[in-house]
């Protein structure tokens, strides 16, 4: 895992107004919270006019289903997930995880739409902090970065795409 997060992108071309859903698990409130404030601030650092939807699932497994109903509306550029999974003595929190990971990466595939993927799977709350609370490692910082590095990619398929 880095220990450093992307630099902070620059704004799109002033015509775009990049519209973001994002789909947060309800379940560890107070570090999910975290993340969506840090994500929901970082977007509006980066451009001001950023359209921002925000969706629950009750729990990190059934975001990859909410991710798909709000692929599935054509509404948005960038899809962020996020969630927390905190890492017990069993190895559900694992199969969870990985369960997610490919259903997130299918969602993408499937509809051709950035899904940046910020489920955290942690070792405990210490971590969980760190990533979803601080300032330094913030995932949710992360995620808003990686949102609009894609959006900058498709840009630039579009317009390449136009040029034909």
């Amino acid at each position: 895992m880095s220990n450093k997060i992307p630099t902070r992108p620059p704004k799109l071309l002033p015509t775009a107004t990049p519209r973001f859903a994002i789909v947060a698990s309800e379940y560890n409130p107070e570090f999910v919270q975290g993340l969506i404030n840090h994500t929901c601030k970082e977007l509006y650092k980066i451009d001001p006019n950023s359209v921002v939807d925000l969706f629950g699932a009750p729990g990190a497994f059934e975001v990859p289903l909410v991710v798909e109903m709000a692929a599935a509306q054509h509404k948005c550029d960038v899809i962020i997930a996020l969630g927390l999974i905190l890492q017990g003595q069993t190895k559900h929190a694992e199969f969870i995880a990985v369960s997610v990971s490919h259903a997130l990466q299918q969602v993408a595939l499937k509809h051709g739409l950035p899904v940046i993927h910020e489920v955290l799977l942690v070792s405990g709350e210490e971590e969980a902090r760190e990533r979803c609370l601080g300032l330094e490692l913030n995932r949710g910082v992360e995620a808003a970065r990686a949102a609009f590095a894609m959006l900058k990619v498709k840009e630039k398929f579009k317009s390449q795409s136009s040029l034909r």
